[in-house]
């Protein structure tokens, strides 16, 4: 099966402009593609998955990518999607963000000599004369067509701003200049970017007369239409500090079972016939099926070493006899107790099961919390130095564990 096959096989591809030159550049390897990342915060979430699997799929097929860093965008925003206007951020932040990417970026994409490349907008961006562009490419944009485009949509109803009106015109700028500098032939985004990369694909054609193609990879969605990558509202990030390794495996070992298969499909390398084959498991062995997936992406992320851990851990916490040394471990100092002794209050919030005292109260409360396997209803509760240097495992809910030890 060739790339582009696969591809489609997987369930990766929402839309392309032109599929049968768009197939034979890719399983050619004559496509050089570029994915956008606009550097909104100091690290890459799991939402950012899809298009870094894509990516070194289509590399090792021979096609050369070009990641594109969105320090010019970032300083516009991207509307698609939002009901509000992007927090702005410095050039300073900007810089800063772009830095931790790359880094994180290299554990999926190969950035050696005659590889992939990686490119800042803000070098073009940020020294364009206003009326030059309006002259060179304002021309080539329907404002009705604009404002009929879906990345509009959300935030016309709150009142879209021509500070963010811009951004279709910055997207399809960076495709044209990498089209003419970079000799970039093909761009990449989420299928909520459509229109953008339909604006960038129409300004070469106009412009240049020449052909580039675009092709829209699908949104990773849970089975309720959410996007994945997020738990209690926060996303789940890349980088071990902000995000564990073993909270990042636990966030995939507990996807839904109508969401497992098709996470495996869209983000892992297994083979499709093994993925056919775990397509008939059910009941049980789709515990196996979410223990994989969890494994194989943290392993991708994280390294083998840190999956594995993580694997035990959660192995130990619920009943399969992994090594409980690597479950996640909050380390207390003698300054933290009063009087040689903690409340389970403090526990919880230092531990970080919960985000405050009110909220630490309220699931003691509610019977939420158990430390050792007993469940702690009072929030008066305390532990004293002999058992927090033995090592106190606190629960929250049903899978959310930190084991607590005093040095």
């Amino acid at each position: 099966m060739e790339i582009y096959e696969e591809l489609v096989a997987r369930g990766l591809i929402a839309q392309v402009t032109d599929e049968k030159e768009i197939r034979e550049l890719i399983n050619g390897g004559k496509a050089r593609f570029y994915i956008g990342f606009d550097c909104t915060a100091d690290s890459l979430t799991a939402g950012h998955f899809m298009a870094l699997t894509l990516m070194k799929r289509l590399q090792a097929a021979g096609n050369r990518p070009i990641a594109l860093i969105g320090g010019g965008t970032t300083m516009i925003g991207d509307p698609s999607g939002r009901t509000d206007m992007r927090k702005m951020l410095t050039r300073e932040d900007i810089d800063h963000n772009a830095a931790c990417f790359r880094k994180q970026m290299e554990k999926f994409i190969d950035f050696g000599e005659g590889k992939a490349i990686m490119v800042n907008n803000a070098d073009w961006l940020l020294n364009l004369n206003y009326v030059e562009l309006l002259r060179e490419v304002g021309a080539e944009f329907s404002v009705n067509n604009m404002l009929r485009a879906e990345c509009y949509k959300k935030r016309m109803a709150e009142g879209l701003t021509f500070f963010e009106f811009n951004y279709m015109i910055m997207q399809s700028y960076d495709f044209y200049h990498l089209f003419q500098h970079y000799g970039c032939n093909m761009q990449f985004g989420g299928d909520d970017q459509w229109s953008n990369m339909l604006g960038g694909t129409e300004l070469i054609r106009r412009k240049l007369h020449k052909d580039a193609y675009a092709m829209t990879i699908t949104l990773l969605t849970d089975s309720n239409g959410n996007k994945m990558g997020k738990t209690a509202g926060n996303a789940v990030w890349l980088d071990p500090n902000k995000t564990s390794p073993y909270d990042f495996y636990q966030y995939w070992r507990n996807v839904g079972d109508a969401d497992v298969m098709k996470c495996i499909r869209m983000l892992t390398f297994l083979p499709l016939d093994q993925i056919a084959e775990m397509d008939t498991w059910k009941d049980q062995k789709l515990n196996e099926a979410k223990a994989i997936l969890a494994y194989e992406l943290t392993k991708m992320v994280h390294g083998e070493a840190e999956a594995k851990k993580a694997e035990d851990a959660a192995r130990a916490l619920f009943g399969g006899g992994g090594d409980a040394a690597h479950m996640p471990t909050t380390h207390l100092t003698e300054a933290d107790l009063t009087d040689g002794r903690i409340d389970i209050v403090s526990l919880l919030v230092k531990s970080g099961l919960c985000a405050s005292r009110g909220d630490a109260r309220r699931n003691v409360e509610q019977g939420g919390v158990s430390a050792n396997d007993a469940k702690v209803t009072d929030i008066g509760a305390c532990f004293g130095m002999d058992a927090l240097r033995a090592g106190v495992t606190l629960r929250r809910g049903k899978k959310n564990y930190n084991r607590v030890v005093l040095d």
